[in-house]
Protein backbone atom coordinates (compact mmCIF):
# COMPACT_ATOMS: atom_id res chain seq x y z
CA UNK A 1 0.00 0.00 0.00
CA UNK A 2 2.65 2.36 0.87
CA UNK A 3 3.88 2.10 -2.99
CA UNK A 4 0.14 2.72 -3.81
CA UNK A 5 0.34 6.02 -1.69
CA UNK A 6 3.52 7.37 -2.72
CA UNK A 7 2.40 6.89 -6.78
CA UNK A 8 -0.51 8.81 -5.18
CA UNK A 9 0.82 11.71 -3.67
CA UNK A 10 3.48 12.29 -7.12
CA UNK A 11 0.27 12.51 -9.22
CA UNK A 12 -1.38 15.34 -6.90
CA UNK A 13 2.00 17.48 -6.56
CA UNK A 14 1.99 16.85 -10.34
CA UNK A 15 -1.15 18.45 -10.87
CA UNK A 16 -0.52 21.00 -8.37
CA UNK A 17 -3.35 19.89 -6.11
CA UNK A 18 -1.46 20.63 -3.03
CA UNK A 19 -4.18 20.87 -0.40
CA UNK A 20 -5.32 16.96 -1.13
CA UNK A 21 -1.42 16.49 -1.14
CA UNK A 22 -1.43 17.85 2.36
CA UNK A 23 -4.26 15.81 3.45
CA UNK A 24 -2.47 12.69 2.52
CA UNK A 25 0.73 13.31 4.40
CA UNK A 26 -1.30 14.08 7.22
CA UNK A 27 -2.90 10.46 6.89
CA UNK A 28 0.61 9.09 6.35
CA UNK A 29 1.96 10.78 9.26
CA UNK A 30 -0.55 9.12 11.31
CA UNK A 31 0.39 5.18 9.84
CA UNK A 32 2.76 3.13 12.11
CA UNK A 33 5.28 0.70 11.45
CA UNK A 34 6.67 2.70 8.46
CA UNK A 35 10.51 3.65 8.01
CA UNK A 36 11.80 7.06 10.24
CA UNK A 37 13.35 8.29 7.11
CA UNK A 38 9.82 8.11 5.48
CA UNK A 39 8.25 9.75 8.17
CA UNK A 40 11.56 12.66 7.89
CA UNK A 41 10.31 12.61 4.38
CA UNK A 42 6.32 13.19 4.88
CA UNK A 43 6.96 16.18 7.36
CA UNK A 44 9.45 17.88 5.47
CA UNK A 45 7.26 18.12 2.45
CA UNK A 46 3.94 19.09 4.67
CA UNK A 47 6.31 21.52 5.95
CA UNK A 48 7.33 23.01 3.28
CA UNK A 49 3.89 22.64 1.54
CA UNK A 50 2.05 24.58 4.65
CA UNK A 51 4.50 27.42 3.71
CA UNK A 52 4.09 27.55 0.48
CA UNK A 53 0.29 27.48 0.05
CA UNK A 54 -1.22 28.37 3.61
CA UNK A 55 -4.78 27.69 4.24
CA UNK A 56 -5.43 25.13 2.33
CA UNK A 57 -4.20 27.38 -0.96
CA UNK A 58 -3.92 25.97 -4.44
CA UNK A 59 -1.45 27.59 -6.82
CA UNK A 60 -2.13 31.44 -6.85
CA UNK A 61 -4.12 33.00 -9.42
CA UNK A 62 -1.45 34.48 -11.34
CA UNK A 63 0.95 31.77 -11.28
CA UNK A 64 -2.42 29.24 -12.53
CA UNK A 65 -2.94 32.11 -15.76
CA UNK A 66 1.13 32.07 -16.13
CA UNK A 67 0.98 28.57 -16.44
CA UNK A 68 -2.45 27.98 -18.76
CA UNK A 69 -0.24 30.77 -20.99
CA UNK A 70 2.61 28.22 -21.37
CA UNK A 71 0.49 25.69 -21.78
CA UNK A 72 -1.31 27.09 -24.67
CA UNK A 73 2.10 28.19 -26.04
CA UNK A 74 3.26 25.37 -25.57
CA UNK A 75 0.31 24.03 -27.72
CA UNK A 76 -0.01 26.67 -30.01
CA UNK A 77 3.21 27.66 -32.21
CA UNK A 78 1.78 30.86 -32.93
CA UNK A 79 3.08 30.48 -36.79
CA UNK A 80 0.48 27.75 -38.24
CA UNK A 81 1.51 27.14 -41.81
CA UNK A 82 -0.23 24.29 -44.13
CA UNK A 83 2.35 22.31 -42.72
CA UNK A 84 1.73 22.25 -39.36
CA UNK A 85 -1.57 22.18 -39.49
CA UNK A 86 -1.20 18.95 -42.11
CA UNK A 87 0.72 17.18 -38.91
CA UNK A 88 -1.23 17.79 -36.53
CA UNK A 89 -4.33 15.96 -38.44
CA UNK A 90 -2.15 13.56 -39.54
CA UNK A 91 -1.19 12.37 -35.78
CA UNK A 92 -4.33 12.93 -35.01
CA UNK A 93 -5.25 10.24 -37.05
CA UNK A 94 -2.64 7.95 -37.89
CA UNK A 95 -0.46 8.24 -34.49
CA UNK A 96 -0.41 4.51 -32.64
CA UNK A 97 -0.45 5.51 -29.18
CA UNK A 98 -3.82 7.52 -28.11
CA UNK A 99 -2.22 9.37 -25.83
CA UNK A 100 -0.60 11.39 -28.62
CA UNK A 101 -3.78 11.34 -30.65
CA UNK A 102 -5.44 13.36 -27.78
CA UNK A 103 -3.32 15.66 -27.72
CA UNK A 104 -3.20 16.33 -31.51
CA UNK A 105 -6.56 17.00 -30.67
CA UNK A 106 -5.52 19.57 -27.77
CA UNK A 107 -3.63 21.36 -30.54
CA UNK A 108 -6.25 21.31 -33.03
CA UNK A 109 -8.27 23.21 -30.70
CA UNK A 110 -5.89 26.14 -31.34
CA UNK A 111 -6.01 25.90 -35.15
CA UNK A 112 -7.33 28.67 -36.95
CA UNK A 113 -7.99 26.72 -40.36
CA UNK A 114 -11.61 26.86 -40.53
CA UNK A 115 -11.44 23.96 -42.46
CA UNK A 116 -10.09 21.78 -39.46
CA UNK A 117 -13.61 21.12 -38.05
CA UNK A 118 -14.66 19.14 -41.16
CA UNK A 119 -11.70 17.07 -41.03
CA UNK A 120 -12.00 15.90 -37.29
CA UNK A 121 -15.88 15.63 -38.21
CA UNK A 122 -15.68 13.74 -41.27
CA UNK A 123 -12.23 11.53 -38.61
CA UNK A 124 -15.27 10.41 -36.44
CA UNK A 125 -18.07 9.77 -38.80
CA UNK A 126 -15.81 7.35 -41.08
CA UNK A 127 -13.78 5.49 -38.06
CA UNK A 128 -14.68 3.36 -35.36
CA UNK A 129 -12.60 4.96 -32.77
CA UNK A 130 -12.08 4.35 -29.43
CA UNK A 131 -14.93 5.98 -26.96
CA UNK A 132 -12.34 7.87 -25.32
CA UNK A 133 -10.74 9.15 -28.33
CA UNK A 134 -14.61 10.14 -29.81
CA UNK A 135 -15.38 11.70 -26.71
CA UNK A 136 -12.10 14.28 -27.09
CA UNK A 137 -12.81 14.90 -30.51
CA UNK A 138 -16.10 16.05 -29.57
CA UNK A 139 -14.69 18.58 -26.94
CA UNK A 140 -12.25 19.43 -29.26
CA UNK A 141 -15.34 20.51 -32.13
CA UNK A 142 -17.05 22.63 -28.83
CA UNK A 143 -13.81 23.75 -28.21
CA UNK A 144 -13.84 25.27 -31.44
CA UNK A 145 -16.92 26.79 -31.44
CA UNK A 146 -18.73 23.73 -33.82
CA UNK A 147 -22.68 22.76 -33.14
CA UNK A 148 -25.19 20.88 -34.20
CA UNK A 149 -25.88 17.09 -34.02
CA UNK A 150 -23.53 13.95 -35.02
CA UNK A 151 -24.69 10.56 -35.48
CA UNK A 152 -21.78 8.19 -33.59
CA UNK A 153 -21.53 4.68 -32.55
CA UNK A 154 -20.64 4.57 -28.71
CA UNK A 155 -20.23 1.43 -27.11
CA UNK A 156 -21.89 -0.39 -29.83
CA UNK A 157 -24.81 1.95 -29.84
CA UNK A 158 -25.75 4.27 -32.51
CA UNK A 159 -26.20 7.79 -30.89
CA UNK A 160 -26.86 11.45 -32.11
CA UNK A 161 -25.41 14.12 -29.80
CA UNK A 162 -25.28 17.84 -29.83
CA UNK A 163 -21.69 19.10 -30.58
CA UNK A 164 -22.76 22.23 -28.55
CA UNK A 165 -23.39 20.53 -24.98
CA UNK A 166 -19.89 18.14 -24.91
CA UNK A 167 -19.19 18.76 -21.23
CA UNK A 168 -15.39 20.30 -21.20
CA UNK A 169 -15.01 19.41 -17.46
CA UNK A 170 -16.64 17.22 -14.73
CA UNK A 171 -18.61 20.62 -13.87
CA UNK A 172 -20.10 20.83 -16.93
CA UNK A 173 -22.42 17.21 -16.74
CA UNK A 174 -25.67 17.49 -15.91
CA UNK A 175 -26.23 17.47 -11.64
CA UNK A 176 -27.32 13.65 -11.16
CA UNK A 177 -23.60 12.69 -12.48
CA UNK A 178 -21.60 14.87 -10.23
CA UNK A 179 -23.79 13.88 -7.19
CA UNK A 180 -22.82 10.43 -7.67
CA UNK A 181 -19.23 11.71 -7.36
CA UNK A 182 -19.81 13.78 -4.78
CA UNK A 183 -21.39 10.78 -2.72
CA UNK A 184 -19.20 8.65 -3.32
CA UNK A 185 -16.25 10.82 -2.08
CA UNK A 186 -18.30 12.12 1.56
CA UNK A 187 -17.92 8.58 2.33
CA UNK A 188 -14.55 7.62 1.43
CA UNK A 189 -12.67 10.72 2.56
CA UNK A 190 -12.99 9.11 6.19
CA UNK A 191 -11.04 6.62 5.96
CA UNK A 192 -8.43 7.08 2.73
CA UNK A 193 -7.98 10.78 1.62
CA UNK A 194 -6.64 9.85 -1.11
CA UNK A 195 -9.69 7.47 -2.57
CA UNK A 196 -11.41 10.69 -3.38
CA UNK A 197 -8.73 12.19 -6.02
CA UNK A 198 -8.96 8.42 -7.23
CA UNK A 199 -12.73 8.57 -7.41
CA UNK A 200 -12.38 11.55 -9.73
CA UNK A 201 -10.11 10.00 -12.17
CA UNK A 202 -12.14 6.66 -12.06
CA UNK A 203 -15.48 8.14 -12.74
CA UNK A 204 -14.27 10.97 -15.32
CA UNK A 205 -12.92 8.02 -17.46
CA UNK A 206 -16.06 6.32 -16.96
CA UNK A 207 -18.15 8.90 -18.15
CA UNK A 208 -15.42 9.47 -21.49
CA UNK A 209 -16.48 5.96 -22.16
CA UNK A 210 -20.58 6.23 -20.94
CA UNK A 211 -21.05 9.66 -22.73
CA UNK A 212 -25.20 9.74 -24.42
CA UNK A 213 -25.37 5.86 -24.30
CA UNK A 214 -28.39 4.88 -22.87
CA UNK A 215 -26.30 4.00 -19.89
CA UNK A 216 -25.37 7.44 -19.32
CA UNK A 217 -29.34 8.84 -20.28
CA UNK A 218 -30.74 6.03 -17.99
CA UNK A 219 -28.52 7.85 -14.99
CA UNK A 220 -29.92 10.91 -15.85
CA UNK A 221 -33.35 10.16 -15.52
CA UNK A 222 -32.98 7.84 -12.33
CA UNK A 223 -33.41 9.55 -9.04
CA UNK A 224 -31.68 9.67 -5.76
CA UNK A 225 -31.70 5.33 -5.58
CA UNK A 226 -30.53 5.87 -9.38
CA UNK A 227 -27.42 7.58 -8.03
CA UNK A 228 -26.99 5.63 -4.74
CA UNK A 229 -26.46 2.23 -7.28
CA UNK A 230 -24.20 4.19 -9.43
CA UNK A 231 -22.60 5.90 -6.53
CA UNK A 232 -21.85 2.10 -4.87
CA UNK A 233 -20.81 0.90 -7.77
CA UNK A 234 -18.40 3.68 -8.40
CA UNK A 235 -16.94 2.82 -4.55
CA UNK A 236 -16.92 -1.02 -5.45
CA UNK A 237 -14.94 -0.20 -8.28
CA UNK A 238 -13.07 2.05 -6.71
CA UNK A 239 -11.88 -0.50 -3.62
CA UNK A 240 -11.24 -3.08 -5.93
CA UNK A 241 -8.65 -1.08 -7.84
CA UNK A 242 -7.08 0.38 -4.86
CA UNK A 243 -6.64 -2.23 -2.74
CA UNK A 244 -7.24 -5.77 -4.80
CA UNK A 245 -10.56 -6.30 -2.57
CA UNK A 246 -13.84 -4.87 -1.81
CA UNK A 247 -16.61 -5.95 0.98
CA UNK A 248 -19.95 -5.38 -1.63
CA UNK A 249 -22.64 -6.10 1.25
CA UNK A 250 -20.90 -3.67 3.45
CA UNK A 251 -20.58 -1.30 0.85
CA UNK A 252 -24.66 -1.99 -0.47
CA UNK A 253 -25.30 -1.66 3.29
CA UNK A 254 -23.68 2.40 3.23
CA UNK A 255 -25.08 3.04 0.11
CA UNK A 256 -28.90 1.68 0.86
CA UNK A 257 -29.14 -0.65 -1.96
CA UNK A 258 -32.21 -2.70 -0.74
CA UNK A 259 -33.09 -5.97 -2.69
CA UNK A 260 -35.34 -3.95 -5.06
CA UNK A 261 -32.66 -1.76 -6.22
CA UNK A 262 -30.56 -5.02 -6.66
CA UNK A 263 -30.90 -5.18 -10.09
CA UNK A 264 -29.83 -1.86 -10.95
CA UNK A 265 -27.01 -1.81 -8.60
CA UNK A 266 -26.10 -4.95 -10.45
CA UNK A 267 -26.15 -3.01 -13.74
CA UNK A 268 -24.44 -0.10 -12.48
CA UNK A 269 -20.87 -2.48 -11.63
CA UNK A 270 -21.19 -4.47 -14.94
CA UNK A 271 -20.95 -1.16 -16.60
CA UNK A 272 -17.99 -0.17 -14.16
CA UNK A 273 -16.27 -3.22 -15.00
CA UNK A 274 -16.35 -2.72 -18.43
CA UNK A 275 -15.08 0.34 -18.79
CA UNK A 276 -12.53 -0.81 -16.28
CA UNK A 277 -11.45 -3.83 -18.55
CA UNK A 278 -11.57 -1.57 -22.07
CA UNK A 279 -8.97 0.85 -20.10
CA UNK A 280 -6.71 -2.06 -18.93
CA UNK A 281 -6.50 -2.94 -22.26
CA UNK A 282 -5.41 0.00 -23.62
CA UNK A 283 -2.43 0.36 -21.13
Amino acid sequence: MLDHYQIQLTRMLEAEQYSDAKELLKFLLHCQGEDERNYEEWQSLLSWLDMAFPAGEEVPVSQEAEEDKLRRQALDPGQQDESYIRQVLYIMKNHPMMDQQILALERAALLRDPGVDAEITSWLLENQLHPVLQFKALQCLRKRGASGLIALTRMSEKVELDISVTPLSLDDFPEPVTQVLERVERVTESFDPTLPHFAREVWKECLQFIYGTSLYEWMLEGDGDMIDCFAAALHLTLMISTYGMADDDEIRDTYGITQTLRFRYEQACKMMREVNEAGERLE
